[in-house]
């Protein structure tokens, strides 16, 4: 592992990559943040695809690239006028101390022999002592944007109101509401109405989530292991055909069901 001045040493050389690439390759210099934004996005799921497979030394590559964009970033603001890295970098410094008042003093030094609260009673109380931030969001759910996909902006949203102590008392009560959400779905579908079938198909996928949560299941990473399952029984489908020159639209569902199932047998 390298010491403090080894690190500091490679964020500095990784500033000056930066403006080097900025001022003499075309590509870097006509970027914009608008433009740049997409890849970002891109950038963000490979790392999560590395952490998730528990590969290090990919993980290690992704945060490198999520540390050129953030410079990205800094630098275009920087030519604007606007701010600089140092600026980015104070923000979160001032902001990480503001929040964590069971570890810093007021005027920023660690405390030493400070009474720790609980993890449990930080998290319980995390958008609360946000909520006071001089330059915070105005409500606990306005920081959350609105591009972030679905399964996770839902999470996001019970876990800040969860911090503020609304939250089901027992997790198992979330299994009611599971139930009422899905009797809500099947009425919406009887009656053939589209905008309705939307509203409760999205209240139950919602309140499933919740339950995945308070469980301590990762949706995302569920829904994701769900899909790999499926990919892996569907391919074997595939080859399991194609290798007789059937067509896989020819089969009959009874067919497929059966191929499905040797797959699933195999631990696919």
């Amino acid at each position: 592992m390298h010491g403090k001045t080894e690190k500091t040493e490679a964020f500095g050389r990784l500033l000056d990559v930066m403006d080097a690439l900025r001022e003499n390759c075309p590509w870097n210099a006509e970027q914009t943040m608008e433009s740049i934004r997409p890849l970002t996005e891109e950038e963000v799921y490979e790392l999560s695809d590395a952490i998730l497979k528990g590969d290090s030394n990919q993980t290690a590559k992704e945060i490198g690239d999520m540390l050129y964009h953030l410079v990205f970033y800094a630098r275009i603001a920087q030519e604007k006028g606007e701010f600089d890295i140092a600026d980015c970098i104070e923000k979160i410094c001032d902001k990480m101390i503001f929040r964590h008042p069971h570890v810093f003093g007021p005027d920023g030094s660690v405390l030493e022999d400070s009474e720790k609260p609980s993890a449990k009673e930080i998290a319980d109380n995390w958008e609360l002592v946000k909520a006071r931030e001089k330059d915070g969001n105005k409500t606990v759910l306005g920081g959350i944007p609105d591009t972030m996909p679905a399964v996770l902006k839902a999470l996001s949203m019970q876990e800040k109101a969860r911090g503020c102590g609304f939250d089901w008392e027992k997790k198992e009560d979330v299994w009611d509401k599971v139930r009422e959400e899905l009797s809500e779905v099947l009425e919406a579908c009887g009656e053939r109405d589209a905008e309705h079938m939307k509203e409760e198909f999205g209240d139950l996928l919602f309140a499933v989530i919740n339950a995945s949560r308070l469980y301590g299941i990762d949706p995302e990473a569920a829904l994701n292991g769900s899909c790999d399952k499926f990919r892996r029984r569907f391919g074997y489908l595939e080859q399991n055909t194609l290798k007789k020159g059937i067509e896989l639209k020819r089969l009959t569902l009874e067919q497929m069901d059966r191929i499905w199932d040797e797959g699933k047998a195999k631990g696919l």
